[in-house]
Order: structure tokens, then sequence, then C-alpha cells
């Protein structure tokens, strides 16, 4: 009994000779041309649906310790407004609003958006990382090609590190009452 099956390297010998091998299948067609002429086959997942409300705003949820911001981000100059204030009042330190603006830079998208936020609970560092969350998850939901550059960058992702609860018989979370020997 002979066998009729052929390898790949019997097939690519084939082509480059001029010879055609059988034809695929009508839906694999294009795939095995691709793969045939030596071009790598990229398998694509369907794009996610862009999310607006009725203003055609994006809006996202970022938590940070424990602190929960609320953005809106649409088109714009790149105006950054925090609980009614300008970013630069309302996060005075430097460190912070280059926090804030860290997702539009792996995105390439500076200048580009205007973002309102309200934030509550935790403090001006945990505050920023929520509204940092929340661009991020905004952006993605607005332009979803962005998402893989930021899930990449690791801003989609909720930091879910917060401050360790205090335990009886201790003075904080770990640290113990000064020892006295006398």
């Amino acid at each position: 009994m002979t066998d009729n099956r052929q390898s790949l390297s019997d097939l690519a010998s084939l082509t480059q000779a001029g010879a055609a091998p059988a034809a695929p299948a009508a839906d694999e067609a294009a795939s095995a041309d691709a793969y045939l002429a030596g071009a790598e086959v990229v398998e694509t997942a369907p794009l996610r649906q862009q999310e607006l409300d009725k203003f055609g705003r994006a809006y996202a949820t970022g938590r940070r310790k424990d602190a929960v911001a609320r953005v809106w981000l649409k088109p714009g100059t790149g105006k950054i407004t925090v609980n009614g204030r300008d970013q630069e009042v309302y996060f005075a330190r430097p460190t912070l609003r280059l926090v804030i603006n860290q997702p539009f830079g792996v995105a390439e998208r500076e200048g580009q958006y205007d973002v309102v936020a309200t934030v509550k609970g935790g403090g001006l560092s945990g505050q920023a990382g929520a509204v940092k969350h929340g661009i991020a998850q905004a952006l993605s939901k607005y332009e979803p090609k962005l998402r893989t550059a930021v899930k990449q960058a690791g801003f989609l992702t909720r930091d879910s590190r917060t401050v360790e609860r205090k335990k009886y018989g201790k003075a904080k979370a770990r640290r113990s009452f000064q020892f006295s020997k006398r």
C-alpha cells in the first residue's frame, strides 16, 4: 500500500517549481496561501466595542489603596480637572501629576483628551493612582486599539496593595511596643 501524504517541504518545493498542490477548502485558502508563501499567519482577536455615554464620553472607575476615582474622558485640549479644580491645584506635587499623565504617554495621546475626575477616600498618592487607573480604563474604552499598549504597561491592573490592619498587642501592624527591662 502506498502513502499518498506529502510533507510541507514537498509542498513548498512543488509550489516553487510551478506545480500547484491540491486546492485547500474555501475557508482555508487564504491562510494556506499565506503559509505556503512563507508569511506568518496571525489570528487577531475581535476588537472590543467603543463604550461611550450619551455625551460622547468614556467613563471608568479607578481604585488605589482606599481611594476611588470616577473618570470621564472626552476629546479635547488636554485639560485635567479633579474634584472641580485644575490638576496643578489639586495635585501640587509634580510627581503626582506625572503619575496621572502616564497612560497618555504610553498611548502617545498627550494633550488630546480632556479628563474630568471625582476622587474620594485615601491620601493624595492613592488618589493620584486611582485617577491614573481610571484614565487608563477610560482610554481603553474610548479607543479599544490602545488597550494592548496600556495593558502591557500595567495600567489596567488594579494595584491591590493596601495598608495592613493594626493587631492587638502591637503598636502598629507589626511593630511591638518598646521593651522595658525595668
